[in-house]
């Protein structure tokens, strides 16, 4: 304030009616930033552009995972902190529960995944389902498959019906990405897709591992719904698709060039990690 008004009036007596001295206002606008400071703005203009780079959907967490495996060493509160300052924000999912009738799990199926979310190699637990998207011309309809070990999208496909075949779309194209035939569980709800005699035949075919929740076990497949809801949450729920043909090309963007490029840059820095970790360490003779 003072600096803005000194032309109007006396800085003295405008440091007397803010109790501050005179020789602290002229100490004050003559000192140079600290080094903090210096780090917080060289900071803050990464954090701005992670930001920006998202369309605005990413929150403090997922920009510190990011700066992190760009080098950063700064914490997530301090992320938090320094978006406050700018307003930025993320955008919080939306807690919502829906409950449908289950349909009947087929006999020899069972849960082999109980809610283990982990996997210590890729293609080794995979996860699908189906989700609906809306245009004005319809309905879309995206099926997709998760790979634990890398939380990458590996198989996906997209269509006006809700068949078999859409699913059995993204199965293939998973299959396509792997290079070697080693059994896969694959883990679905109880939808009637997933219960077909084509599907099953099909996974015993390609030597996969069919997997499936119990009767009002919804977090079995809490993986894929959270993928799902973040797609929403951050794309879908944000646009008007006038058609579907649009609604495809920008689903295809956001996986294709949002989504699978930072979990590529999350598995590098976990390889980066282990490599370090498992190193010998040299003496010094």
């Amino acid at each position: 304030m003072i600096p803005r008004c000194r032309d109007t009036f006396p800085v003295r007596m405008m440091c007397r009616c803010l109790a501050v001295s005179p020789s602290g206002d002229y100490g004050w606008r003559e000192r140079r930033p600290s080094a903090r400071d210096r780090e917080n703005r060289r900071l803050l203009a990464r954090i701005e552009t992670l930001h920006a780079d998202s369309d605005g959907v990413l929150g403090a967490g997922r920009i510190w995972e990011d700066l992190r495996v760009a080098g950063e060493t700064c914490s997530v509160n301090r992320v938090a902190r320094l978006m406050h300052t700018r307003g930025l924000k993320g955008i919080p999912q939306k807690r919502r529960w829906r409950t449908k009738e289950a349909t009947v799990r087929p006999a020899g199926v069972v849960n082999h995944r109980a809610r283990d979310f982990r996997a210590s190699s890729p293609n080794t637990k995979w996860v699908t389902d189906i989700t609906c998207i809306e245009s004005v011309e319809g309905w879309l309809y995206l099926s997709a498959v998760k790979d634990l070990y890398s939380d990458m999208i590996i198989g996906w496909s997209m269509s006006h019906r809700q068949t078999r075949d859409l699913v059995l779309q993204a199965v293939l194209m998973a299959l396509w990405q792997r290079t070697d035939r080693s059994p896969v569980i694959l883990h679905s709800d109880r939808g009637c897709q997933f219960t077909s005699g084509e599907y099953r035949r099909f996974l015993n075919g390609h030597n996969l591992i069919q997997s499936m929740s119990a009767v009002g076990s919804c977090a079995d497949n809490a993986s894929m719904e959270g993928f799902f809801g973040m797609l929403k949450r951050e794309r879908v729920n944000r646009r008007i698709y006038q058609t579907r043909r649009e609604a495809r090309a920008d689903i295809f963007a956001y996986i294709e060039r949002f989504y699978t490029p930072r979990c590529r840059r999350r598995l590098e820095e976990a390889k980066q990690q282990e490599l370090l970790f498992t190193q010998p360490s040299v003496e010094k003779g």
